[in-house]
């Protein structure tokens, strides 16, 4: 089952801090609005997401229909398909995607150790 592109969505404290800290590391602006307190960094394959105010804890984040490099991937499971096959598995859902829509979606889960996943689709 693919689930689409890997990210690490983090919780910061200062984004431009943050912004500054990561790119000594060699990482990249890859998108994002820092007026509205978020940005997605990439260092070759390893893509982090910075967010500051948006979420309590660090997640992992998987965007189906992307690649690394926020490029479109043809075809792709869409993030509701993908819900209804990991419920059917017996994954519990903190947040879900709403399956009488189209497009852009997304659900939340969380690992046995309260990790929380998140599945996001943009297109």
């Amino acid at each position: 089952m693919s689930i689409g592109a890997f990210s690490l969505s983090l919780t910061v404290k200062d984004l431009q801090a943050s912004k500054e800290f990561y790119e000594k590391l060699g990482f990249s602006a890859l998108g994002g609005d820092e007026e509205n307190g978020w940005l997605i960094l990439k260092n070759e394959d390893c893509v982090i997401g910075l967010f500051q105010g948006m979420f309590e804890k660090n997640m992992l984040t998987f965007n189906p229909g992307w690649n690394s490099s926020a490029e479109e991937v043809n075809p792709f499971r869409d993030v509701r398909e993908l819900q209804e096959e990991l419920k059917a598995k017996g994954i519990e859902f903190i947040t879900e995607a709403d399956t009488s829509t189209e497009g852009p979606a997304h659900f939340v889960i969380e690992d046995p150790d309260g990790n929380p996943i998140l599945v996001d689709q943009h297109r």
